[in-house]
């Protein structure tokens, strides 16, 4: 079991190219492996922490001090830490707001988890950016380069890999006042607190189900709205989600995706997605909503997306919104249909809140189509 250090003692990041970075140990004392991805956000780093999305990934943070306002119990998007590992160059034990309830090294130790400090963490995110994703290993435990190779052999690619069966609810809950007047049923792939914070802030009542719950078992509580929640691992790994997803869209009832939710959709419609050279992570990624013809700064964290030419030769889905910085799909909506999703966070948590009207936008479509069924069984 890692234990706490309090001395500075030496730490080593190797990555799968056979790359080195030295560094000193920070968190707690052990092994851990993951995809190496980064994000540039400059705060927030507690919410990233807690996202299931980053499940089984180690976490490079970009910016330079990481810590310096603690640890707040409010400011969690899940049951705990999710990332793998951090990286980072400034890893500060002590912290200034007085409000925070731990520090970062506290935090890390007791939930095992393993970080590397005083890394040049420009080089390494140079490095990636040019050689692409790939696995991991932090030890504080051991520097042999050769014993951490043999090790890192071991651990599986992201392509291929479904994660959210490890990150879901294992057993349905409700959220929210049942007297509500929307009921949304929200799949679980790994959903963040705040976007059912989002929902419940907007009047809604929730029942939140296990990634691998059926549509029959979903359609049981008569929701108003389906939502596809964010979560971590290969779209492509998970045929029954999309199977589910495309019985849901033989149906009526307004799905919303996001994120992962969003590549299942476009799975389930046909399209194909790919794992990217390097993801987007970060909270100033500008996004076009072709729609309004608007700008959005949106939240990102995703290392998958929808394949591009695959959209534009469908003839059931469209583009709804793209990446001004590289042009990829950010987001689509099922023609003929009350189902749409985008590739980024419109809650936030962290970032800015350019996009909260999706959630907006989605209660609308609701509420006409509970309209037209008023309308239709009278």
């Amino acid at each position: 079991m890692p234990v706490r250090h309090t001395d500075k003692r030496p730490a080593l990041l190797l990555l799968e190219d056979g790359t080195v970075f030295h560094g000193q140990a920070a968190g707690a004392i052990g092994t851990t492996t993951g995809e190496i991805c980064f994000n540039t956000g400059m705060t927030g780093y507690q919410e990233i922490f807690t996202d299931p999305s980053y499940y089984k990934q180690v976490l490079v943070a970009t910016h330079v001090h990481i810590g310096n306002y603690g640890v707040h119990g409010e400011e969690v998007e899940s049951d705990g830490i999710k990332i793998s590992g951090l990286v980072c160059r400034s890893f500060n034990a002590s912290f200034s707001r007085k409000s925070a309830t731990n520090s970062i090294q506290d935090y890390f130790v007791a939930q095992h988890i393993v970080a590397i400090a005083d890394v040049d963490t420009r080089a390494l995110v140079r490095h990636i950016r040019h050689k692409g994703a790939m696995n991991c290993i932090i030890s504080s435990e051991t520097l042999d380069v050769d014993v951490l190779k043999t090790q890192l052999q071991m651990v599986p690619s992201m392509a291929g890999l479904e994660l959210s069966s490890s990150v879901t609810t294992r057993q349905p809950y409700f959220l929210g006042d049942p007297s509500a007047a929307l009921k949304v049923a929200v799949l679980d792939f790994g959903v963040k607190r705040n976007i059912l914070r989002s929902l419940l802030q907007r009047g809604c009542y929730l029942q939140v189900f296990p990634a691998s719950t059926s549509y029959a078992e979903i359609k049981k509580w008569q929701p108003d709205g389906i939502l596809l929640s964010n979560g971590p691992g290969d779209p492509s790994a998970m045929p029954s989600a999309v199977a589910t997803i495309k019985e849901i869209l033989n149906d009526t009832t307004p799905v919303f995706g996001i994120c992962l939710g969003h590549q299942l959709l476009a799975e389930a419609c046909g399209i194909t997605t790919y794992k990217m050279f390097n993801g987007h992570r970060g909270i100033n990624h500008p996004v076009k909503n072709l729609i309004t013809g608007r700008c959005e700064i949106t939240s990102q964290n995703h290392g998958f997306a929808v394949k591009a030419e695959d959209v534009h030769a469908s003839t059931r889905v469209e583009v709804t919104h793209i990446n001004l910085n590289d042009g990829t799909i950010e987001g689509i909506r099922v023609k003929n249909r009350a189902a749409c999703s985008v590739q980024y966070h419109p809650e936030a948590a962290p970032g800015p809140h350019d996009s909260s009207y999706l959630f907006d936008e989605f209660l609308q479509v609701i509420r006409k189509y509970i309209g037209a069924e008023k309308q239709v069984a009278g």
